[in-house]
């Protein structure tokens, strides 16, 4: 049995999910968000390590996977996130969890089939594929997208040259 935890980073929101994989099943453990409502940068900073922390404390992930940093148009918005994804590293190697990064473009190829897949496909995607009643909020769905593409990477270099592997409500195949 694999805990994995995916994190999309964000300095006001950061998502949060979590996923059990054993064998080829995936499994819905939870998810949620680390909303930061202070002003200041640091205190954000602040919560965003411990929100991570008891996330990781309460679930126990033996593996950490985040979205890699994209290059936003507002420079400023960039270097936020950045920092966002590394307090959340910060708090993974604290705990000593190795940490995997995905380009967004490849979490979306991996579960919606389309690089270019817009949030709410990524969102409906998750909800079928763990077999949840309702879809998850946008930035929860984010981040258990990001640990599902963890377990299809994983699975998948695992199978050498298996080519047919293939993430089917909540199993890889």
């Amino acid at each position: 049995m694999t805990i994995i935890l995916g994190i999309d980073p964000g300095s006001r929101i950061t998502g949060y999910g979590v996923v059990c994989q054993q064998g080829t099943l995936l499994s819905y453990l939870a998810s949620g968000c680390i909303r930061t409502k202070v002003n200041d940068l640091p205190n954000r900073l602040k919560l965003i390590y411990v929100g991570v922390n008891e996330v990781i404390t309460q679930y126990k992930p033996i593996v950490l996977a985040i979205e890699q940093l994209f290059m936003a148009k507002n420079a400023d918005s960039a270097l936020k996130l950045s920092q966002a994804r590394s307090v959340a590293i910060v708090a993974a190697m604290n705990n000593n969890i190795p940490v995997f990064e995905y380009a967004a473009r490849q979490v979306k190829q991996t579960l919606v089939g389309i690089g270019s897949a817009e949030k709410i496909q990524v969102q409906h995607m998750v909800r079928i594929l763990l077999n949840l009643s309702t879809n998850p909020q946008v930035d929860a769905a984010d981040a258990l997208a990001i640990a599902m593409t963890h377990c299809y990477i994983s699975q998948n270099t695992t199978r050498m040259g298996d080519h047919s592997l293939k993430l089917t409500r909540g199993r890889l195949r």
